[in-house]
């Protein structure tokens, strides 16, 4: 049923050329790479990406796109302490997922330590490089302050044959972890304190997944970023904005390594979205201290975790076109992602009908042991789409506890004891009698249906109801349905109270799992993956992992729109519509979409 291309389209870009495509489209122009467009997505393969890598994949692979260049995927692995296999199959799967490919330009740090130390014996026979024998306090305080200069170490003034000697007995594996380090003459009195003899090489005794134990020393990431770049021949070095002041480090090794045309870094602000947090560490923390089932928990910012939950590839890259690319951090509100997953999810998800909380109703005066089967279109107010099914109708149904009010508010329109309804797809029902339990519970209602009402014009009263959904009792199927919530309670968890860590603001209401909701019966047979709208309840996946026909298991990927949770007098939370009336959520910007952008017309098929 659902029709999902993996394939990125020219919709999902933006109308004007954002800062770092003017800067592209000005090289090309001037011809001062020769026409050559060549940018690189490069993570470090010590966890799952998120959402925020997401956005970079998108910038990097389709600035390549609209330039007719290419991009790389190069893994920085130059940490053996940290990176692991797994993290590069999951990385490869996830970009692969997002709908971009590589083709044959998978690239590796590691396959360059030979040409690394290479490089670094050249800057040692240039005198610009030496080895350090300081520890990491000492290295520290040499360093200096923003208001004092660095001091040179006691170590500066060996000689070339001397820095050669040690650099060679580091790598043969003579000395300990931190006994020394290679590090770039550089100017101690610079105001950027990352150019105060910045560190290239350390020593770490730590067996590396791809090479063995063949080096125990390995280069620092403002050394080996660089020197990839300039191998691979990147023409565009797109990092974010937290690498600002690497900058002058990647200008000055090229500078002194390589000629022009190099290449040539650039920054934007990464993506700081609200109720998350993007750091891969404290995503780690949360899979290893069992908060969530793993890195693919619907509730996690991960590719993985999106791609459970029921995200679509074209959601989020119309997120990532959305939002732009700027050149300030600032905080982007949840709901700009949200409408981005409507926005396409509402051209692609079918609409059903389930049943969430059960209540039974019993038809009293349908013909007994009657069986009807009506027909229901998946697309009911897109006629430009066909489809449809047969549901089955019988005296005894299941609709939704909350469709029903013994008390009602002003202006329900849905079912009311002697008041009628609508059965979508189906006839006028009225409530004659509520059975309750001995506590007080509703727990079934008996009602009277009108055979005339079946697909005819009603009047002016019947207009105002509101179409619920139903199952039929005898044929309905059941299924696992988890409702998921925000991970964490504030917008900007990483801002919170002193004294508190991002762990004190989980929400522990971020799932909530219904053991026994009722689907229609031509659900039975969903494959994992498959998305859907339950009517009035939002859109939802078969899961990717748990879910089999016979034995179903859907996730709810988002809610409906704010406007229609508003007409059930709720927010897009489900609490009361005035509560928090006027609040904003400090520190967030709402995102509005371009003029080319889609935008949803239509909430629910009511």
């Amino acid at each position: 049923m659902t029709n999902e291309s993996s394939t990125p389209g020219t919709s999902e870009r933006r109308e004007s050329l954002d800062f770092l495509r003017e800067i592209v489209a000005r090289d090309t122009e001037s011809g001062r790479y020769h026409g050559r467009v060549v940018t690189r997505f490069p993570p470090e393969p010590n966890g799952y990406l998120h959402i925020g890598h997401a956005k970079s994949i998108c910038l990097n692979f389709g600035i390549a796109q609209d330039f007719g260049g290419v991009c790389n995927l190069r893994f920085d692995d130059t940490n053996p302490e940290t990176e692991d296999p797994e993290y590069v199959q999951s990385i490869q799967n996830d970009i692969r997922w997002l709908g971009f490919d590589w083709e044959d330009r998978l690239y590796f740090a590691s396959d360059y330590f030979e040409q690394f130390y290479q490089f670094a014996v050249q800057l040692i026979k240039d005198g610009k490089a030496y080895v350090d024998s300081l520890n990491e306090e000492e290295i520290r305080q040499y360093r200096g302050t923003i208001t004092e200069a660095g001091r040179p170490s006691p170590y500066r003034s060996r000689t070339v044959a001397e820095n050669l000697d040690m650099f060679a007995r580091m790598r043969a594996g003579e000395f300990p972890d931190g006994a020394h380090v290679l590090r770039a003459k550089g100017d101690l009195a610079a105001p950027n304190m990352k150019m105060r003899d910045p560190l290239l090489y350390r020593i770490r005794h730590a067996t590396h997944y791809r090479t063995g134990d063949t080096w125990c020393i390995y280069p620092m990431y403002d050394y080996a970023h660089p020197l990839e770049d300039a191998i691979e021949r990147v023409t565009h070095s797109i990092c974010t904005l937290e690498f600002e002041n690497n900058r002058a480090i990647y200008d000055w090794l090229l500078d002194s390594l390589f000629e022009e045309p190099r290449p040539h870094q650039y920054e934007f602000a990464r993506l700081n979205l609200d109720y998350t947090v993007m750091s891969k560490r404290k995503l780690l923390q949360l899979v290893e201290e069992k908060y969530v089932s793993g890195w693919d928990d619907p509730r996690m910012p991960t590719i993985a975790g999106l791609r459970r939950r029921g995200y679509t590839p074209e959601g989020i890259r119309l997120f990532a076109a959305r939002i732009g690319v700027d050149k300030t951090n600032s905080r982007v509100q949840i709901g700009v992602l949200e409408d981005a997953i409507r926005d396409d999810l509402n051209a692609r998800a079918p609409r059903v009908m389930a049943v969430l909380r059960p209540l039974k109703v019993t038809i009293t005066n349908y013909p007994a042991r009657e069986l009807e089967w009506l027909d229901a279109p998946y697309w009911p107010r897109d006629i430009a789409k066909e489809g449809s099914r047969q549901v089955p109708l019988t005296g005894t149904i299941y609709i939704e506890q909350t469709d029903f009010s013994e008390e009602p508010p002003p202006g329900w329109t849905r079912l009311r004891p002697g008041g009628e309804v609508r059965l979508r797809n189906a006839y006028f029902i009225r409530c004659d009698e509520v059975v309750k339990d001995p506590e007080g519970t509703v727990v079934e209602l008996r009602c009277s249906y009108d055979a005339d009402s079946l697909g005819k014009t009603v009047g002016a009263e019947r207009k105002k109801s509101t179409a619920i959904q139903w199952v039929s009792a005898e044929h309905a199927v059941v299924a696992e349905v988890r409702l998921y919530d925000r991970l964490l309670t504030v917008p900007d968890p990483e801002a919170g109270e002193e004294g508190k860590s991002f762990k004190d603001y989980l929400n522990p209401r971020s799932i909530e799992v219904l053991k026994d909701a009722l689907v229609e019966p031509s659900l039975a047979q969903t494959p994992p993956g498959e998305r859907f709208q339950f009517v009035r309840h939002g859109y939802f996946v078969a899961d990717l992992v748990d879910s089999q026909p016979g034995a179903l298991v859907f996730n709810r990927i988002v809610e409906l729109p704010d406007s229609f949770n508003k007409a059930l007098g709720k927010q897009a939370d489900g609490t009361p519509a005035d509560q928090g009336k006027g609040t904003k959520e400090k520190g967030s910007k709402a995102v509005p979409a371009p003029a080319n952008a889609a935008v949803t017309t239509s909430i629910s098929d009511e």
